[in-house]
């Protein structure tokens, strides 16, 4: 066994190519899980210069010089961000506080609908399983409100950390935009010279990372868009909330779409109680979720690497439970830079042995 180990080793690890890639692999992981609550502004300006570099780039192919392009992207991403915050996140405060001022009526209007169930199919369900469903909704809701309490009570240093994002991301988002050539060259001074695996892995997975990002940027516009023009015409109550929750679902490959599907049946239920209304808004839910993953997404991300629907589950749960709401937002990119390092190794590993081959 120890010799099988041994056989395997020097096979496949004896490469420094291998072992340098290796190690900075390992070094980043290891730098972003232990480090990278405190630089999070810095990650946070480091995945948005990420997707303002491609109108950067852009400008420039049409013979704008580089310093006119970073001004005209940044103030754009600024423009959009005051757009953002003096008139999108009112709004959906307003939604949420209407959501939970219209709750208890909504849950009340509910359980008279479900409590005609037992009159109709006494047979399939009792008035005894009615309350205990609704005895379970009100305990979780109560658990939620004061987890809801306990955040409030900690605004004060949540709005801090808002106002350092809010002074500290746009300067390093510029920064990063102006002197991104800059600071890839100082980066690379610490790294060996030889470097052709890591390169050819770097560049696989830059392009594929930068498809992903900002396909699937659009891709949450789109779908945002789509929705809320979709609930705003059947008059869905909260329109704005759930369209924007519905956009942001599909960071979440898979089990986005499951967790979304359950607010919108009960908005749509507590609104319009059995009447068909209720189920168009699901069915129209359920169209605007298979367009997106039959049509939308794959021209959208057409150029980044298939993965099989486990992989990107698997990765989902695995990056999701690291990271949060970053890992799930990178857990594709993340599984599309493992398979890219396991395909350029074995490519590797092959080409070398048909190499000796040939010597031999």
């Amino acid at each position: 066994m120890i010799q099988l180990v041994r056989d395997w080793t020097k096979r496949y690890l004896s490469d420094p190519q291998v072992i340098v890639l290796g190690m900075l692999l390992i070094l980043g992981f290891c730098f972003i899980f232990f480090f990278g609550g405190l630089l999070m502004p810095v990650l946070v300006a480091v995945v948005i210069a990420y997707l303002l570099d491609g109108p950067v780039t852009f400008l420039e192919r049409r013979h704008f010089p580089k310093r006119l392009a970073v001004t005209l992207v940044f103030l754009l991403f600024l423009a959009t961000l005051f757009v953002l915050i003096l008139w999108l996140l009112p709004l959906l405060s307003r939604q949420i506080s209407q959501l939970f001022q219209r709750l208890p009526t909504m849950l009340t209007l509910g359980r008279d609908q479900l409590l005609r169930l037992p009159e109709l199919y006494p047979d399939l369900i009792s008035a005894t399983q009615v309350e205990q469903i609704f005895d379970f909704i009100n305990a979780g809701l109560t658990a939620f409100g004061r987890r809801m309490l306990s955040i409030s009570l900690a605004s004060v240093m949540g709005l801090i950390t808002i106002v350092v994002y809010l002074i500290l991301v746009p300067i390093l988002v510029f920064f990063f935009l102006k002197d991104k050539e800059m600071i890839l060259n100082w980066m690379s001074g610490f790294l060996p010279d030889n470097l052709t695996l890591a390169s050819t892995v770097w560049s696989e997975v830059n392009q594929q990372v930068a498809n992903y990002v900002r396909g699937k940027g659009w891709e949450i516009l789109i779908i945002w868009g789509i929705s809320f023009v979709t609930f705003t015409l059947m008059r869905m109550e909260f329109s704005l909330l759930l369209s924007f929750f519905v956009g942001l679902s599909v960071i979440f490959p898979y089990i986005g779409v499951t967790l979304m599907f359950l607010p919108v049946a009960l908005i749509a239920f507590f609104q319009w109680g059995w009447d068909p209304k209720a189920l168009w808004a699901i069915v129209a839910y359920a169209i605007i979720q298979l367009l997106d993953g039959n049509l939308l997404a794959p021209l959208l991300l057409s150029e980044v690497i298939n993965l099989h629907p486990i992989a990107i589950i698997i990765a989902v749960l695995v990056f999701g439970g690291l990271w949060g709401l970053w890992g799930l937002f990178f857990a594709i990119p993340l599984a599309t830079l493992i398979n890219a390092v396991i395909k350029s190794w074995f490519n590797r590993q092959r080409s070398m042995a048909q190499g000796n081959q040939a010597e031999d």
